[in-house]
C-alpha cells in the first residue's frame, strides 16, 4: 500500500503562502537533508505547483537538478487541466479523491508532496493524507494565506515527532 507524504514550509504564524519570500534564508544543509527526506519516487501535485515547477524546470532541460525534478511519475490533480506536457505527468480530474484511493492501494512506491496548500487540504478532509511534514520556520511573516483558514473544522493532528533545527526551524510530523 502506498503513503502520501506532504511537506510545507511555513512560518511561526501560521503562513504557508509565498515562502520563497521569507524561506531562503534558514535554508541550509540540515532543511535541505529535510527536504531529501520528503522526495519520494513518485510526486502529487496541485495544478498551481505543477504549472510552476513546469514552467521553472522545462526550460533547464538537461540540467541534473531539472532532469531529476521531471523524471519521477507525477500525478496533477485539477479540474481545469486536460493535459500536462511537462515531467512524465498524469492529470487526476474531478474523480481524483477515488483515482488516489486506487492508487494508495496498489503496490506503488510513496507519493511525495511539495507545496500544494489546497491539496493538502483537501487530502486531509478525505482522510487520505499519511504524514504531513512541516518545517516551521522562526519568522512571523504577518500575512499572507495559511495552511488552514479561519473556519476550518476541527481536525485532529497527531504529532508523531518533533525535531528542533539548529537554525531554529522546527520539523513537526503530523499522521493525520
Amino acid at each position: 500500500m502506498s503513503r502520501i507524504i506532504a511537506g510545507l514550509f511555513t512560518s511561526v504564524d501560521g503562513v504557508v503562502e509565498d515562502p520563497q519570500d521569507w524561506h531562503f534564508p534558514y535554508f541550509d544543509d540540515e532543511v535541505g537533508a529535510v527536504v531529501g527526506t520528503l522526495m519520494q519516487p513518485r510526486m502529487l501535485l496541485g495544478r498551481t505547483t505543477y504549472t510552476g515547477f513546469a514552467e521553472h524546470f522545462a526550460p533547464l532541460a538537461g540540467q541534473d537538478f531539472a532532469d531529476q525534478m521531471a523524471a519521477p511519475p507525477k500525478f496533477v490533480v485539477s479540474s481545469t487541466l486536460t493535459s500536462a506536457e511537462w515531467g512524465n505527468a498524469t492529470v487526476l480530474g474531478a474523480d481524483w479523491v477515488e483515482r488516489l484511493r486506487e492508487i494508495k492501494a496498489g503496490d506503488g512506491p510513496d507519493l511525495g508532496m511539495s507545496g500544494s496548500v489546497a491539496l493538502v487540504r483537501g487530502l486531509i478532509a478525505e482522510n487520505l493524507l499519511d504524514e504531513l511534514h512541516l518545517l516551521v520556520h522562526p519568522v512571523v511573516v504577518g500575512t499572507g494565506a495559511r495552511l488552514f483558514p479561519e473556519g476550518t473544522p476541527s481536525t485532529p493532528l497527531p504529532l508523531q515527532s518533533a525535531t528542533a533545527l539548529k537554525n531554529g526551524t522546527l520539523h513537526l510530523v503530523y499522521a493525520p
